[in-house]
């Protein structure tokens, strides 16, 4: 297992926590789950920065990704060969944190999301409208 556990920023956790009202999805992990595939989706880099990992939102691992969480780690090894970095647990763990920070300010920061139902639509538009909408 390359990544122990997950966890936020208080800005992150204050975003989650107005995207919860919105979606009416109670869960952080699933939250972060569509954060992190909608950053993945994203072909180019988040901005390397240092993420203060302040909030008390923390999760294992096997939470975050559920049934699932292979395949969590599949995807962010796969990250790691497409930008041409060593797959380490340090090279994951700063991808999934910065992969997770940025998906997480694109659901929150646009105006598209107020509803389950936006969500959705992220989805069958291949989150188009989130990213399109975060650049103009």
């Amino acid at each position: 297992m390359l990544v122990r556990q997950v966890r936020l920023s208080n800005r992150a956790k204050q975003q989650l926590a107005r995207l919860k009202g919105k979606t009416g999805i109670q869960n952080w992990n699933v939250l972060c789950r569509w954060a992190l595939c909608l950053s993945l989706a994203d072909p180019t880099p988040p901005p390397d920065v240092d993420i203060v990992l302040d909030s008390n939102v923390e999760m294992s691992w096997y939470v975050f990704g559920g049934e699932y969480h292979e395949l969590y780690t599949a995807l962010l090894i796969q990250r790691c060969l497409d930008e041409g970095l060593e797959v380490t647990p340090a090279n994951i763990s700063k991808l999934l944190r910065v992969h997770l920070h940025r998906g997480i300010a694109y659901l929150s920061t646009t105006n598209f999301i107020s509803s389950i139902e936006d969500l959705l639509s992220l989805v069958a538009s291949g989150g188009q409208e989130s990213q399109h909408e975060q650049v103009g």
